[in-house]
């Protein structure tokens, strides 16, 4: 018996939502409001392929009876040709319980807005034919680096657990320009809180939220290549501490200022690499160490 009514189709897990409260005359109604992006139309012909159901895999039809509580499901579409993003995945480790990936610059980790098979979950859903494939942690889609994927949902927890508890070891680099009068190494510590625009976050005065050790690897001329080791995981915070520390990462086009979209350009990548990950395995208790084979 299939836990979903809907299978994976090309990698695309099925989606699902209870409909909430509300006086919707039929599905078709409550469809159109509660998604804004999705045309009429287009509801109307996922409904006529039988790709919106309810929890026992029944078609729900158009004039469908809007029932609170009730559980549906469909299949996330764009409406648009989504463009391909030029750079590929590799995979560094699989066992039982982890997928462990090396992510490209400007991949997204997991669909949202504009982007649904050009992400890096679709990807490895589509190439191993996983649906139980889940992220535990993430990478802003700027950011190249190690991703670590869960296959088995008995021990997802504990391994989302390391993540909650900080109890990981996360390293990374970034080309940056030289930070004088300061001894390396050295900890930086704020308060970020989230800012004025919706994407990005900024600093204030308070007790510190955010921790970053900064060390340095070697010097490129009027840059430097940084080895960063984050304490704490807030948004951008990496980008965010050494934009105010007046060295902000080459190609960062959200800090100091957060320029215009560049849509589908990607000459100019963020140089900033989730080098490695480490942790205390909670199952076999052995270290275990994955590390990125790419470079800035």
């Amino acid at each position: 018996m299939p836990r979903h009514p809907l299978p994976m189709r090309d990698g695309v897990a099925p989606s699902y939502l209870y409909l909430p409260e509300g006086d919707w005359s039929d599905m078709i109604s409550f469809l159109v409001a509660r998604f804004p992006d999705v045309s009429e139309a287009a509801w109307r012909e996922r409904m006529a392929r039988g790709d919106v159901v309810d929890n026992d895999g029944k078609p729900l039809l158009p004039t469908s009876r809007f029932k609170r509580g009730l559980r549906m499901f469909y299949y996330r579409e764009l409406e648009y040709p989504e463009t391909p993003i030029p750079f590929r995945e590799e995979i560094l480790h699989q066992d039982e319980h982890l997928v462990v990936v090396d992510k490209p610059h400007f991949l997204p980790v997991i669909p949202s807005g504009r982007f649904l098979h050009e992400t890096l979950l679709v990807r490895l859903r589509k190439a191993l034919g996983e649906e139980d494939l889940v992220p535990i942690h993430r990478l802003d889609r700027e950011t190249a680096g190690v991703v670590i994927f869960s296959r088995n949902a008995a021990s997802r927890g504990v391994y989302q657990s390391l993540f909650q508890k900080r109890v990981i070891d996360k390293e990374y680099e970034a080309l940056a320009p030289r930070l004088e009068g300061v001894t390396f190494p050295f900890t930086y510590r704020s308060r970020m809180v989230e800012g004025d625009k919706f994407f990005v976050m900024k600093e204030v005065e308070g007790e510190p939220n955010s921790e970053t050790l900064i060390d340095v690897i070697e010097q490129r001329g009027e840059l430097t290549l940084y080895r960063l080791y984050p304490h704490t995981g807030r948004q951008h915070q990496l980008r965010v501490h050494l934009s105010s520390l007046g060295i902000p990462i080459v190609n960062d086009a959200f800090y100091p200022v957060a320029l215009p979209c560049k849509q589908d350009d990607v000459s100019q990548p963020l140089q900033l690499l989730a080098r490695a990950i480490s942790f205390i395995d909670p199952l076999s208790g052995e270290w275990r160490e994955f590390r990125s084979r790419r470079a800035l």
